[in-house]
């Protein structure tokens, strides 16, 4: 049986609309479910927060909304949180823009550099109870010539595995002239203080080479073999039937560079969204249970063969032309093939994100997962809803 909760609604708080959750577990087990809070429409552009709610107990009840980001006519959002090992301090990464600078308008270079999508980084050193000011680090995370830009939206990842053991990853895209969309990943390797750009993936034209890909939003796992996941959503899919609407790659590197450009993911159906990814302990090959994560730290499992391994578990809807549904969807190779394994929202739905949330209180159900997705009877925006789940159950 799963259990929900209703985080953010539409039409409280003062905002008209909530949207682009995202889903952290601090350090001392306080679960952060950021989201945009946006005053005047359900619109991407307009006077827009990036707003949080706070949880003890493992969703089931949530602490009043505050604000971490905000500023006169000014849009706030695309929250991506991540925790520095080295303090368990929590980093969230978000992008600011001018209210009026929407996205058809960045695309077309109609909107100045300071109007523009920047990149913020803010801290917080007691588990999102309160918040520093934000620092502009736009300029080592965003090439000159990239117009539009987002990061996220949803969680990063701290990589466990030698040699980049404590890198933060987060992913980002952007676009440029002549080019479309693409896709890149921001590092840092001081806790979140400084940033710079790793892998780039501009996007492929298709062809006779093979199908187009643009990479928009993406989420990103680290597999037990060190390499990072990163999963997006394919632009080029957006209105026709013959493209893929998600890709794949993969990076040997720790997100330095990709190993291979992305590429169309076979037999995931889902329609042009933001979807979300996790890699968390796989039930059914993990004998050893709480021994995961040192195992993860040794670099010694593999996610091809038996023993310990991880379990890939995707959240999106299960339409390929509308945004309904909200599925969960696993795999055990690394991702390379999904099944498709449990709906926790059958209406409409969007935007998600997930969080590993260790053993629960009944340690015989062992990993769970909690998942935070729009959702609603009659639109996917009419709230923001967290669900908890057991793996096992996957």
């Amino acid at each position: 049986m799963l259990e929900e909760a209703t985080v953010f609604e539409a039409g409280t708080h003062g905002y008209h609309t909530f949207r682009i959750p995202a889903l952290l577990l601090a350090g001392d087990g306080t679960l952060l479910a950021f989201a945009e809070g946006r005053r005047d429409s359900t619109g991407d552009a307009g006077r827009i927060d990036l707003v949080l709610r706070r949880s003890a107990d493992g969703g089931r009840t949530w602490d009043p909304l505050t604000v971490v980001g905000t500023g006169r006519d000014l849009t706030v959002g695309n929250p991506s949180p991540v925790v520095d090992p080295a303090t368990g301090d929590v980093v969230v990464l978000s992008t600011c823009a001018a209210a009026d600078a929407s996205e058809e308008r960045i695309l077309a270079g109609r909107v100045g550099p300071h109007e523009g999508r920047r990149v913020r980084v803010q801290r917080s050193t007691d588990a999102g109870r309160t918040w520093s000011a934000p620092v502009d680090v736009t300029e080592t995370t965003k090439r000159p010539d990239w117009r539009w830009y987002a990061t996220g939206p949803g969680h990063g990842v701290t990589l466990r595995s030698r040699p980049f053991t404590g890198r933060l990853v987060v992913p980002a895209n952007h676009s440029a002239p002549g080019t479309g969309y693409g896709g890149h990943l921001l590092l840092s390797d001081d806790g979140g203080r400084s940033w710079r750009i790793g892998a780039v993936d501009p996007g492929s034209p298709g062809g006779s080479a093979g199908e187009e890909i643009r990479p928009n939003e993406t989420a990103v796992a680290e597999l037990p073999d060190g390499r990072v996941y990163a999963a997006t959503r394919n632009q080029a899919g957006q209105g026709t039937s013959r493209a893929a609407t998600r890709a794949h790659a993969w990076s040997s590197s720790g997100g330095e560079e990709f190993d291979r450009p992305y590429a169309p993911v076979a037999g995931l159906v889902a329609p042009v969204v933001q979807c979300s990814v996790l890699a968390c302990p796989n039930p059914v090959l993990d004998t050893a249970g709480d021994d995961y994560a040192d195992d993860n730290n040794n670099n010694s499992s593999n996610d091809r063969t038996g023993g310990r391994a991880a379990l890939l578990v995707f959240a999106g809807p299960d339409d390929v032309r509308e945004r309904r549904n909200l599925t969960l969807r696993v795999s055990a190779d690394a991702g390379h093939t999904w099944a498709r394994s449990l709906v926790v929202w059958p209406g409409p739905a969007a935007y998600s994100d997930l969080a590993d949330l260790g053993s629960g209180p009944d340690r015989r159900r062992g990993a769970e997962a909690g998942v935070l997705h729009e959702a609603g009877e009659r639109s996917a925006y009419e709230r923001i809803r967290f669900v908890r789940v057991s793996v096992r159950d996957l």
